[in-house]
């Protein structure tokens, strides 16, 4: 498995009660870095922030890429204060809807 997304993965798993929850407003800088990385790893320009959840540790932001038939295709992203992201990957099922 992947060294950077077992540590993204154990980094908000123990943070489950320092969380913060947004799905509204200008993307935060954390939410920019997401979709700028989402969009490339999808190859798909169309991307947006479906929720964000804010942590010291780094921030998990699920990005909505393209507009199918079935709707957004889910993608999940950890963003950190550096401008780097980790945990790159498509959640969804199927093909990855792009």
């Amino acid at each position: 498995m992947n060294k950077t997304l077992v540590l993204g993965a154990l980094a908000l798993s123990g943070l489950a009660g320092c969380v913060e929850t947004t799905t509204s407003g200008a993307p935060s800088a954390a939410e920019q870095a997401c979709l700028r990385d989402v969009s490339r790893a999808a190859n798909n320009g169309d991307v947006i922030v479906q929720s964000s959840s804010f942590s010291e540790a780094g921030t998990e932001v699920i990005v909505g890429v393209g507009a199918g038939e079935y709707g957004r295709a889910p993608w999940r992203c950890i963003a950190y204060r550096d401008g780097t992201t980790a945990g790159i990957q498509y959640i969804g099922g199927g093909e990855g809807g792009l």
